[in-house]
């Protein structure tokens, strides 16, 4: 089965718009016909390279290339120049479409239809290439095959299930994972899709308004920000019926803070990776509230997990020399079904029963909520101890004064690494290493606390550890 099906199910389905940017939309039978008129030209090329931002002219890319039979590669845009020409040197024989080249895309041609090409059918083809985001490493070529994608829809999303009056608001670049699997599962339940191009808290919370929103994705760092814009109790948004946010590790004050001001809105935590085709698991809108209520504080810990595996997935939790750990345990995160990919270029990361390493370290409860605990990479080993950074980040976020918190292993010639917490807000050094004393062992206390103005991030706000530790090995931090 292939992706080009979706279209021409929602094409056949009716003629209301599917995808609006600004003040333009399209129909799906709109956008069929772009794509059909784009795939002869395509089909000339090795694969479509999309450089370009959240236009009308993104889902036209990605459809005439599946209907061309090539490879479509969303790159971003933000790039300097130097990067931008090594990845594009890894796809000889590609179309590159930069901004200039995305408004004839979505230009009405002078002639009366376009050619009837039939959807391609081979579901093992390669549908989208999406580089990841290289926070703990260079970013790598992850192939997502149709099948992947399609198992993803199939197993998630009901064809036709939207309200006539549905939209969902998606503000991720084009190429994130979020970005591309969002228009394929809302163009498949039949719920138009409006693009923020440019993120701004403020641009956000009139769009929903605007656009009568009823769902929407963020990443945490634009989760913050609108928590943080929203003057009042009530962030006056009464369409938005789902909010859900993923992508990196999210401070549990910003969730508490988000579920008050939006007290009618249901909240999903969506936890998965580029390789995994989008979610692998979710916290619902009953588990929110259930947690946020509740006296337990087991259950009230469920706040800070991403939820259970969604269907068809699979989660096993292992040692780092392969061996399953007791429920409850900690350790290295593998998953496991038919949407997982798991393959980069030349060659695969499933091992042979199909589990994909996740790089992620995490526990699972034994109710089966998974707790994601930092990368693997990211883990500090201080006189031979090791230590989850992100233990002592939670309880740096919980001192009042706190917005954001990084903790990172500076090489040290006594202990192997040294801890130094690199926070954003306001406070005193001495105050805070006690704060983290009084609540944690004496071995978990940053040797060194530096504040600053914020931390160095991707554009979709996953924190670039890397950037810090090569900072702070360079100062007396």
């Amino acid at each position: 089965m292939n992706i080009g099906m979706i279209l021409d199910m929602a094409a056949s389905a009716g003629n209301r718009s599917v995808i609006t940017v600004g003040d333009r939309s399209l129909t799906a039978a709109g956008l069929l016909d772009y794509a059909r008129r784009a795939a002869p030209r395509f089909g000339e090329y090795s694969a479509v390279l999309y450089l370009g931002t959240s236009h009308l002219a993104y889902p036209v890319a990605l459809f005439g290339a599946v209907l061309a039979g090539v490879p479509f590669v969303p790159l971003n845009y933000r790039l300097g120049d130097e990067q931008t020409a090594a990845l594009l040197r890894r796809h000889p024989g590609a179309l590159v479409l930069e901004p200039g080249d995305l408004d004839a895309l979505v230009t009405p041609a002078p002639t009366a239809a376009a050619p009837e090409l039939p959807t391609p059918w081979d579901g093992d083809a390669v549908a989208v290439i999406i580089y990841t985001s290289g926070t703990t490493s260079e970013p790598k070529a992850a192939l997502l095959r149709h099948r992947h994608l399609m198992a993803y829809l199939l197993n998630t999303v009901e064809f036709g299930s939207a309200a006539a009056t549905d939209a969902a608001l998606v503000s991720v670049p084009p190429y994130h994972i979020a970005g591309l699997t969002n228009l394929l599962s809302n163009l498949y339940a039949g719920r138009r899709v409006v693009y923020l191009p440019a993120f701004d808290a403020a641009d956000w919370l009139a769009t929903v308004r605007r656009e009568q929103i009823t769902q929407a994705m963020l990443v945490p760092t634009m989760l913050a920000r609108i928590v943080a814009h929203v003057d009042g109790p009530d962030a006056a948004t009464p369409s938005l019926a789902t909010l859900s946010y993923g992508g990196s590790r999210t401070p549990r004050p910003v969730i508490e803070r988000a579920l008050r001001v939006f007290p009618s809105t249901g909240f999903v935590n969506a936890y998965g990776l580029t390789e995994t085709a989008s979610s692998v698991a979710v916290l619902g809108p009953d588990d929110h509230r259930a947690a946020a209520s509740s006296q337990d504080p087991a259950v009230r810990a469920r706040l800070g997990s991403v939820g259970r595996a969604l269907p068809g997935i699979e989660f096993e939790i292992r040692t780092a020399t392969g061996e399953p750990v007791p429920t409850g345990d900690t350790g290295l995160v593998y998953v496991r079904g038919d949407q997982i990919s798991g393959e980069y270029g030349g060659h695969t990361a499933l091992d042979a029963e199909g589990w994909f390493p996740t790089r992620d370290l995490g526990r699972l409860d034994d109710e089966g909520y998974l707790y994601i605990e930092g990368r693997a990479d990211d883990t500090i080993i201080r006189g031979g101890e090791n230590i989850a950074p992100a233990e002592i980040e939670d309880v740096l976020l919980a001192c009042p004064g706190i917005t954001e918190a990084a903790v990172i292993g500076v090489p040290d010639p006594e202990w192997g690494q040294r801890l130094v917490a690199v926070v954003v807000g306001t406070g005193d050094e001495d105050d805070l290493k006690e704060w983290v004393r009084s609540r944690l062992r004496s071995s978990k206390t940053p040797d060194a606390i530096v504040f600053r103005a914020e931390l160095p991030k991707t554009e979709t706000g996953k924190l670039l550890r890397r950037n810090l530790v090569a900072e702070m090995e360079n100062t007396d931090a």
